[in-house]
This record gives structure tokens, C-alpha cells and sequence, in this order.
């Protein structure tokens, strides 16, 4: 899909070479690669090769993204998947909200994936299907942002002021995709949940735990932080838990 305004500063994709364990990084629905940047660093910093694409219609413009598709999204995340895989034979996928249906949806359709670190990942959202219906029917194009969402002071997400009530739908399907399809997850996980998030419900992530068949796959509740979690207070605990689950499973990977 051909975009139609620049990319904006701090949302680009990034890249870090490293070893041959790599590590595809996702963003969320209507934010950037900026809310995952420094998870990816530090995650970097431990010698692994690390991969943050752009999403399609993401760090532009709103009406970049309210003529993409899950379609794109997927694509964006298989492409990336592809690309790592060029000098890596250990992958894991790390993914925020959206990005983290986006990872669960790689871990059902490649089960050569070693593991997987949903961060307050989306699957069911009624509210907002809701919200989909009654916009549509009054045919209202945009809505009001759900960026940073973040506890700590300060500290802003770049993410897009509008979102596009086209792109709601759009993550109702992915969501229902990636839903009926958990209990195909086998690959080992690390699931971090937001005690109190103001964009997806805790309860996605209790579903998420419940429905994959993994048998290594541990809970880490986030007491100190909002949905942008990667951005906030936990997002030291994030990265050191993350740096620790792909060390061990890659231990377990060798032996």
C-alpha cells in the first residue's frame, strides 16, 4: 500500500545486528516503533539481533492508516519474520497491544518460533466493537486518539491525536482471528498485563493464558504501569524479564 505522507521522526523502523538469535519487535494500533524502541535497545545490548518494523499506515498520518488493513499488518509482521530469520535461527517475538495479537497470530502459524512476550496484547474488546457499530452507522471517519496511556509523568507516546474508525474494524477482525486460534500456540510465552489499562482490558490477558497450549508460559502483572507499559515505570522490568526468558529458552533450545 503506497502512503501518502513521510514517515515521522522517531517512528522509523530500527534495526540492531547481533548474534543468530533474533528478536521481531512489534508496536501497537495507531502508535509507532518509538513506544518499543528502548525495550529493543536494551534487549540489543544483551549481543541479539533486533527488529522493530513500521506497521503499515502507522507514524504518518491517520489517513495513511485508515486505508490499510489487518492484511498489511500481518504482512508487515511476516515480512519482518522473513528478514530476521536471513541471519538468525532462534526467534522470538516481542509485541505491545496490537503488536502483541500480531505476535500471538506469528506463534499460531510458526510453530518454529521459540517464543513469544505479548505486553498487554489485545483479543477481545467489546467496548470498542461497540463504539465500531455506532460510529458507522452515523459515518464519522475519525475519533479521538487512545495514545499514551502511560502512569509516569512526563512521558508522552508518539502516536497518532485521531483514530481512524475504518482501522477499528479492522483490528475487530485481526482480534477475532487471533482469538479462535490461541489454543495453537505451543511455542513457549511471557505474558506481562497492566493492572489497571485504560485501552485493553486486563481480562485479554488472563484469555490469552488460558487459551494457548503452551506448556512453559509464566504471568507478570504490571502494578506501576498503563497500557504503554514499554514507556512507563515497568519498562526496566520488561526488558531485564524479556533479556531473561529468551536466555533461558535459548538454553533450553541447545541442550
Amino acid at each position: 500500500m503506497n502512503e501518502n505522507h513521510p514517515v515521522m521522526k522517531n517512528a522509523e523502523e530500527f534495526y540492531f545486528a547481533g548474534n543468530d538469535v533474533g528478536v521481531l519487535i512489534s508496536h501497537g494500533f495507531t502508535g509507532t516503533t518509538q513506544s518499543m524502541f528502548d525495550v529493543g535497545k536494551r534487549i540489543a545490548e544483551e549481543g541479539y539481533t533486533v527488529l522493530g518494523p513500521r506497521l503499515t499506515g502507522h507514524g504518518t498520518h491517520p489517513e495513511d492508516m485508515e486505508r490499510a488493513t489487518y492484511k498489511n499488518w500481518i504482512a508487515d509482521v511476516e515480512a519482518g519474520l522473513e528478514k530476521v530469520k536471513e541471519s538468525c535461527s532462534t526467534i522470538f517475538v516481542v509485541g505491545l497491544s496490537m503488536g502483541g495479537t500480531l505476535a500471538l497470530y506469528l506463534a499460531e502459524n510458526h510453530p518454529e518460533i521459540t517464543g513469544i512476550v505479548p505486553i498487554n496484547a489485545a483479543t477481545s474488546m467489546p467496548e470498542l466493537g461497540k463504539n465500531f457499530n455506532d460510529l458507522q452507522a452515523v459515518d464519522i471517519r475519525f475519533v479521538d486518539g487512545i495514545g499514551s496511556d502511560i502512569k509516569m509523568e512526563g512521558v508522552e507516546e508518539l502516536a497518532y491525536p485521531q483514530t481512524p474508525v475504518k482501522a477499528m474494524g479492522e483490528i475487530l477482525s485481526l482480534m477475532e482471528i487471533v482469538r479462535g486460534n490461541l489454543k495453537n500456540i505451543t511455542a513457549p510465552a511471557l505474558i506481562f498485563s497492566s493492572i489497571v489499562d485504560h485501552v485493553v482490558p486486563p481480562e485479554n490477558s488472563t484469555e490469552i493464558y488460558n487459551g494457548i497450549s503452551s506448556e512453559q508460559k509464566s504471568f507478570v502483572q504490571m502494578e506501576n504501569s498503563y497500557h504503554v507499559a514499554t514507556l512507563d515505570n515497568d519498562k526496566e522490568l520488561i526488558a531485564e524479564k524479556c533479556i531473561q526468558f529468551i536466555r533461558e529458552q535459548v538454553k533450553c533450545v541447545s541442550t
